[in-house]
């Protein structure tokens, strides 16, 4: 009875061990291929629970990646094919860039305004080690950096491939849009993986 009693209690530590190291997986479907990120709850909890949000409302769907820059990054999520903005579904969200990630290729990152604390739907795909978008300091919003909150897991070819694409400014608005446009076809949760070592 008391080895049972114990094995139960070893399975449920486990589970809350397991369930405390998951890490949510997202599919964005485009028209250029499928790019598979993977979530860093741990180290972003505002900044992951705000996308899934937005993820499973279906807001992503039918978005493009309306600012594609090569050597820099691949932004979407805030504009329909028609290159109408898409209002946001939620309240800003406090930036967590100070959380010790840093802007790496491959990286998934809120996008905002020079208000720090302006991240709401946008996000961006980096292409290129983007250190000096990184935290540094609260004194103003270009030091505050962008919160990275996850990152490509499969995929990193589509997202290539994207910023190679011929872009043109037009507006003001759009000053490097994709042509033809990058279509976030679908956006969805799809796993969620465990870490092999405790979050440091």
């Amino acid at each position: 009875m008391l080895r049972t009693t114990l094995a139960l209690i070893a399975l449920t530590f486990a589970g809350s061990v397991l369930a405390q190291d998951a890490k949510p997986r997202v599919s964005l479907k485009t028209n250029q291929g499928e790019i598979i990120v993977e979530l860093d709850p741990a180290k972003a909890p505002v900044s992951v629970e705000n996308f899934l949000g937005y993820v499973k409302s279906g807001f992503y769907d039918g978005t493009i990646f309306h600012r594609v820059i090569d050597n820099f990054m691949i932004q979407g999520g805030g504009y329909t094919t028609e290159l109408s903005p898409k209002g946001p579904l939620r309240q800003a969200i406090q930036n967590e860039a100070d959380n010790g990630l840093s802007i790496a290729r491959g990286t998934l990152a809120m996008a905002r305004t020079m208000d720090p604390h302006s991240a709401t739907a946008q996000f961006f795909i980096n292409v290129v080690d983007n250190k000096a978008l990184d935290h540094v300091s609260k004194a103003d919003g270009r030091s505050w950096g962008y919160a990275v909150f996850g990152k490509v897991v499969s995929g990193m070819e589509v997202v290539d491939k994207i910023k190679v694409l011929p872009t043109a400014a037009f507006s003001a608005e759009f000053q490097n849009l994709p042509r033809p446009y990058v279509v976030l076809e679908k956006a969805t949760v799809i796993e969620a993986a465990a870490d092999a070592k405790p979050a440091g």
